[in-house]
Protein backbone atom coordinates (compact mmCIF):
# COMPACT_ATOMS: atom_id res chain seq x y z
CA UNK A 1 0.00 0.00 0.00
CA UNK A 2 1.04 3.51 -0.86
CA UNK A 3 0.73 6.70 0.27
CA UNK A 4 1.70 10.44 -0.88
CA UNK A 5 1.54 13.52 0.90
CA UNK A 6 1.27 16.44 -0.56
CA UNK A 7 1.61 19.57 1.88
CA UNK A 8 3.97 21.69 3.55
CA UNK A 9 4.39 25.00 5.39
CA UNK A 10 3.92 28.30 4.45
CA UNK A 11 4.35 32.21 6.14
CA UNK A 12 1.60 34.70 5.45
CA UNK A 13 0.90 38.28 6.34
CA UNK A 14 -1.80 38.24 8.60
CA UNK A 15 -3.59 41.41 11.01
CA UNK A 16 -2.14 44.61 10.08
CA UNK A 17 -0.78 46.48 12.62
CA UNK A 18 0.59 49.91 11.38
CA UNK A 19 -1.07 51.19 7.83
CA UNK A 20 2.20 52.93 5.34
CA UNK A 21 4.57 52.03 8.39
CA UNK A 22 7.77 51.88 5.82
CA UNK A 23 9.18 51.10 2.33
CA UNK A 24 9.46 47.70 0.47
CA UNK A 25 13.10 46.97 -0.53
CA UNK A 26 11.93 45.70 -3.94
CA UNK A 27 10.01 48.23 -5.58
CA UNK A 28 10.20 51.20 -3.11
CA UNK A 29 6.47 51.35 -2.85
CA UNK A 30 4.31 52.02 0.20
CA UNK A 31 4.50 48.68 2.79
CA UNK A 32 2.44 47.69 6.20
CA UNK A 33 3.84 46.46 9.42
CA UNK A 34 1.87 43.16 9.64
CA UNK A 35 1.21 40.67 12.10
CA UNK A 36 3.15 36.98 10.68
CA UNK A 37 1.29 33.81 10.80
CA UNK A 38 2.19 30.22 9.45
CA UNK A 39 0.19 28.42 7.65
CA UNK A 40 0.06 24.39 7.31
CA UNK A 41 -1.11 23.28 4.15
CA UNK A 42 -2.60 19.80 3.31
CA UNK A 43 -3.69 19.12 -0.03
CA UNK A 44 -3.01 22.43 -0.95
CA UNK A 45 -5.95 23.46 1.79
CA UNK A 46 -5.13 25.24 4.48
CA UNK A 47 -5.57 23.31 7.64
CA UNK A 48 -4.20 24.71 11.11
CA UNK A 49 -2.86 28.03 11.38
CA UNK A 50 -0.23 29.39 14.16
CA UNK A 51 1.35 32.84 15.39
CA UNK A 52 4.52 34.04 13.80
CA UNK A 53 7.82 35.26 16.21
CA UNK A 54 7.96 38.71 14.92
CA UNK A 55 6.13 41.23 12.65
CA UNK A 56 6.76 41.97 9.12
CA UNK A 57 6.85 44.69 6.49
CA UNK A 58 4.45 43.66 2.80
CA UNK A 59 4.58 45.82 0.28
CA UNK A 60 1.23 46.86 -0.85
CA UNK A 61 2.34 47.23 -4.70
CA UNK A 62 4.48 44.15 -5.24
CA UNK A 63 3.76 41.69 -1.89
CA UNK A 64 6.95 40.85 -1.01
CA UNK A 65 7.01 40.22 2.92
CA UNK A 66 10.20 41.42 4.41
CA UNK A 67 11.11 40.90 8.12
CA UNK A 68 10.97 44.35 10.48
CA UNK A 69 14.95 44.37 10.79
CA UNK A 70 15.52 44.87 6.71
CA UNK A 71 12.43 47.75 6.86
CA UNK A 72 13.42 50.19 9.38
CA UNK A 73 13.96 53.01 6.85
CA UNK A 74 10.94 55.52 8.54
CA UNK A 75 8.32 56.15 6.11
CA UNK A 76 8.18 59.48 4.39
CA UNK A 77 6.21 61.25 1.56
CA UNK A 78 5.96 59.47 -1.39
CA UNK A 79 7.93 59.62 -4.30
CA UNK A 80 6.27 59.96 -8.00
CA UNK A 81 6.85 56.73 -9.71
CA UNK A 82 9.45 58.41 -12.07
CA UNK A 83 11.71 59.18 -9.80
CA UNK A 84 13.73 56.03 -9.81
CA UNK A 85 17.36 55.18 -9.90
CA UNK A 86 18.06 53.70 -13.53
CA UNK A 87 20.25 51.02 -12.34
CA UNK A 88 18.23 49.67 -9.22
CA UNK A 89 15.09 50.89 -9.98
CA UNK A 90 14.51 52.10 -6.58
CA UNK A 91 13.14 54.86 -5.29
CA UNK A 92 15.12 58.08 -4.88
CA UNK A 93 14.84 61.80 -3.70
CA UNK A 94 14.88 63.99 -6.84
CA UNK A 95 17.53 65.92 -5.07
CA UNK A 96 19.99 63.57 -5.21
CA UNK A 97 22.56 63.45 -7.67
CA UNK A 98 23.69 59.82 -6.88
CA UNK A 99 21.66 56.75 -6.26
CA UNK A 100 22.06 56.23 -1.94
CA UNK A 101 21.58 52.27 -3.18
CA UNK A 102 23.75 51.46 -5.61
CA UNK A 103 26.13 54.75 -6.40
CA UNK A 104 25.12 55.10 -9.84
CA UNK A 105 24.57 58.57 -11.25
CA UNK A 106 20.96 59.57 -11.66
Amino acid sequence: MFFFFVGGVEQGAGRVLKEAAGRCLRCGGTADLVETEKVLKLFFVPAWRWQGKDPAYVCRECGLLAPESLGSEPAGPLLPRGERCGACSRAVDPQFRFCPFCGSAL
